[in-house]
């Protein structure tokens, strides 16, 4: 079996980090913050924003239900008030399928 290099996460990222995660402007990122309860970055002395990988995959959550499934702000934090777990279930069935097809897509390739 080949060697893996291990995956480095980090403890924190900066708020440029995150935009480019998203690919999207860092204004976004700093309105959101503001919009949910459930991103609460840390800040160090010189005041900058401090995201754990926690708030990244709250980051991801709230990118999934206004991004691609079309929600309004509004609605997507109605819905993460009232039932977080199924929208995190959600979540993560369609990330488990997208993984799914992106195999089935380089098996594909490979044959």
């Amino acid at each position: 079996m080949p060697y893996k290099e291990p995956k480095i996460e980090k403890l924190y990222y900066t708020i440029g980090e995150v935009a480019e995660m998203f690919n999207v402007n860092t204004s976004l990122i700093r309105f959101w913050e503001k919009e949910f309860d459930i991103i609460k970055p840390q800040k160090n002395k010189k005041g900058n924003r401090l995201f754990t990988p926690q708030d990244i995959e709250n980051f991801h959550l709230i990118y999934h239900l206004v991004k691609e499934k079309g929600m309004t702000l509004k609605g997507a934090e109605k819905k993460l008030k009232e039932n977080k777990e199924d929208a995190v279930q959600n979540f993560e069935v369609v990330k488990k399928l997208q993984q799914i097809r992106e195999l089935l897509m380089e098996l594909k390739e490979n044959m």
